[in-house]
């Protein structure tokens, strides 16, 4: 493991239903690199966050967070995970949900009202989440992510169903929290978005078909895009 590496997975393997999910993934993360897990929905991206983050059962391999295996208590409080389905409480508001995870993480007001107005909800904390739709509820569950400035940052699809300024937004807090040091993991099926990425790892029917730069892995199969460059290392695999 590198000096600055926040995350690393050696030959993952995942069961789930007597078949494996997860066929030998290898990963790093670096502290303060932006690395997304990119591919299409049902290809294991929700399963190696999950396994990074250390509530996966039936893991095989070696997951190494900030020094400590994957899951131990002592590195809890220093990793901030968004799952797809939000994971707050519908009957509070979206400033008590975060007062609430804050008292657990030992932070302030100051921070609450930092991290509502990172995801653009300064204007709603004292609305009950229940309340909101999807995109804000998914909001709220970032922002609690936020709280307590984690050193890695785990995002399982996080713009999903936000409208594009808010999505350009956020991608710029993802790219500000990396350059202030913390290690950002986000999934993603849209491959636009691979392209604000420092690294991304092509992942599908779980296995990573290639990792690398956009740039690189453009160059490396030709293409104009992330997604043609996804689609001709499918085609190379199945060759």
């Amino acid at each position: 493991m590198a000096p600055d590496d926040v995350v690393e997975v050696a030959d993952l393997r995942v069961t789930r239903g007597g078949a494996e999910v997860l066929h030998g993934i290898d990963l790093t993360v670096g502290a303060g690199e932006l690395v997304g897990i990119v591919g299409p929905s049902g290809g294991g991206k929700s399963t190696l966050m999950r396994a990074i983050v250390g509530v996966q059962a039936n893991v095989r391999g070696e997951i190494t967070v900030l020094g400590q295996p994957a899951g131990s208590p002592s590195v809890r409080g220093r990793v901030g995970y968004v799952t797809q389905a939000p994971s707050i409480y519908d009957d509070l508001t979206a400033r008590q949900n975060l007062e609430f995870f804050g008292a657990v993480l030992g932070v302030g007001p100051d921070e609450v009202q930092s991290a509502l107005a990172t995801v653009d909800l300064a204007e709603a904390g004292d609305q009950v989440v229940g309340s909101m739709s999807g995109g804000q509820q998914s909001r709220v569950s970032l922002a609690t992510a936020l709280l307590g400035s984690p050193d890695l940052l785990v995002l399982d699809e996080p713009t999903v169903g936000l409208d594009p300024v808010l999505r350009r937004s956020l991608w710029g807090t993802f790219r500000a929290l990396a350059a202030a040091g913390a290690a950002v993991l986000v999934s993603t099926h849209v491959m636009d978005e691979a392209e604000r990425c420092d690294r991304i790892a092509l992942l599908r029917a779980g296995r990573v078909l290639a990792t690398g730069t956009p740039a690189g892995l453009r160059e490396r199969t030709s293409a104009d895009t992330v997604e043609q460059a996804f689609l001709a290392l499918i085609d190379e695999v199945a060759a």
